[in-house]
């Protein structure tokens, strides 16, 4: 620590004896990769967007014409002072997908096909017919920023086009939904592919014998090299799943390479949902939530990623490999600071083994300040930050240190399915998407009735019911500027961070067909 202090004096003693001379030498700061904006399904002029950033009357915005796939709703509001601008971000697209050789890395990549985030139903409907149909995909995300507004925007216009280039690799074995997904592409399934007769020899054969002849033993006719002939049957959503973990991956090394020449500020979490084939894939890295509602039955669809939450997985990262702590870090967790008075003494303590307590005699080491600590919203990684996963923060350091805190952030998603083609879903069966702002100040419970409350007394036909259950919702969050602050129902603290929803109407899921040619 005294290292610490004695090196930053030194810079600023040497900093204020070169500011007469190199003064001239200074960089100018690297371009903005995107202007700040909100979301472009909102259709916002620039003086609307200036105004939605006021802090004291928290303007709730909403969409202006119901032209979201699905008719599913939307809202948002700016936090009370917690940054300038509103961190949150939000995407909505319909994205056909095609074979084509582009790549979204490129900074000048535009999709040849990708339809407007606004479509109307006559836009759908009128695709020339004498066109080979492909599959597409709508997609609903919802990003979190953090420390700037940079990185959420960034993902709002990038990951789904990631997600595409995906697809797009697996997109014949999708289009055939009776094709188990080969183990080599290009190569024909064995499984589904064996002569009958072939088959009958083959389970005619000994295990002894088929063993042998799949290890190339001596004297087996079988010279190939070997193959097992049990392999794991791979289902054809696993390709999704798969595809949509690799875009998360593959735009947080995007964000790492554009940082090279652009600014791009902050970090973000990441929510997003993705229907394909019947299916919603729910894409959850960091603390927004999802869940369904569905005959008055609530279903969460994410888990919140926290430092409590993958306190072991943490810290059996810093067990690995100490020197992220920089020496002034203990990946054990204690129920407070260790004080030097204890030392010798025995206390209570978790490693990244341990779901329980145990005690041990507390050492020097364990003085240092430890990894995770806090609770609830005031726990933090390294003392740093409070979510755990996310997309960018590569600059991101430990206060007043070199201690790097992205290597301890996953970018990496859990990823749950909804088969919609299970349940026949009525007009107020939804699924709710939000930022953690709504969540902070509403249970599950409060948010579901909120909205069933809302939805119950609309017309099933009205299609503003849905942004209409996305602002009362944002309303009921926010609450009311008093003497006191924002205060919602009960007199409690209102939510003082941004709030952004997606509501989206279950029922438009049971009339979309497959659209495999």
């Amino acid at each position: 620590m005294m290292t610490r202090v004695r090196s930053a004096v030194s810079s600023i003693i040497g900093g204020i004896m070169a500011s007469g001379s190199s003064a001239q030498e200074t960089h100018p700061d690297p371009p903005l990769r995107f202007p700040y904006s909100r979301p472009d399904f909102l259709a916002l002029s620039p003086d609307e967007v200036e105004c939605s950033a006021d802090h004291i009357s928290r303007p709730i915005l909403i969409l202006k014409e119901m032209k979201l796939p699905w008719a599913a709703g939307y809202a948002e509001v700016i936090n009370a002072g917690k940054s300038t601008l509103n961190e949150d971000q939000a995407c909505c697209e319909v994205v056909e997908l095609r074979k084509r050789p582009a790549d979204p890395s490129s900074p000048s990549y535009t999709p040849t096909r990708r339809r407007s985030s606004l479509p109307s139903v006559d836009i759908l409907e009128s695709i020339d017919g004498s066109e080979v149909k492909e599959l597409n995909f709508h997609y609903w995300a919802l990003f979190d920023g953090h420390g700037g507004s940079g990185a959420a925007v960034f993902a709002a216009k990038f990951l789904h086009l990631h997600i595409e280039e995906q697809l797009q690799e697996v997109l014949e074995i999708l289009k055939n939904p009776s094709l188990q997904p080969p183990t080599c592409l290009g190569e024909e399934n064995p499984v589904h592919h064996l002569h009958p007769s072939a088959g009958c020899s083959q389970r005619g054969l000994s295990r002894a014998a088929s063993l042998r002849g799949a290890a190339g033993a001596p004297g087996s006719p079988n010279t190939m090299a070997p193959r097992f002939f049990m392999e794991k049957k791979i289902k054809q959503e696993s390709l999704v799943v798969g595809a949509i973990e690799n875009a998360f991956k593959e735009i947080d090394s995007h964000i790492a390479r554009e940082r090279m020449v652009y600014s791009i500020s902050g970090g973000c979490t990441a929510l997003v949902v993705v229907y394909l084939l019947e299916k919603l894939y729910v894409a959850n890295a960091g603390d927004s939530r999802a869940l369904i509602i569905r005959g008055g039955e609530i279903i969460p669809m994410s888990s919140s990623f926290t430092p409590e939450s993958e306190r072991q997985r943490l810290q059996f990262l810093a067990h690995l490999q100490p020197s992220l702590l920089g020496n002034e870090f203990t990946h054990l967790e204690f129920p407070r600071r260790v004080t030097k008075k204890e030392v010798g003494k025995r206390m209570l303590y978790r490693d990244f083994t341990m779901n329980g307590w145990a005690y041990k005699t507390v050492q020097e080491e364990d003085l240092k300040f430890p990894l995770v600590f806090g609770e609830g919203k005031k726990a933090r990684v390294l003392a740093t930050i409070g979510i755990t996963r996310g997309l960018g923060d590569h600059d991101l350091k430990v206060h007043d240190s070199d201690i790097a805190i992205k290597p301890f952030l996953s970018c990496f998603p859990e990823v749950k399915i909804y088969n919609l083609s299970q349940y026949e879903h009525g007009a107020d069966d939804v699924m709710i998407l939000a930022t953690d702002g709504l969540w902070d100040v509403l249970s599950n419970q409060e948010v579901a009735e909120v909205v069933s409350g809302c939805l119950g007394n609309c017309d099933p036909d009205d299609k503003h019911r849905y942004t209409m259950a996305a602002q009362d919702l944002v309303m009921k969050a926010r609450g009311v500027l008093r003497d006191q602050g924002w205060r919602i129902a009960g007199d409690r603290l209102g939510s003082g961070d941004d709030i952004s929803v997606f509501i989206i109407p279950l029922m438009h899921g049971n009339s979309q067909q497959p659209q495999p040619s």
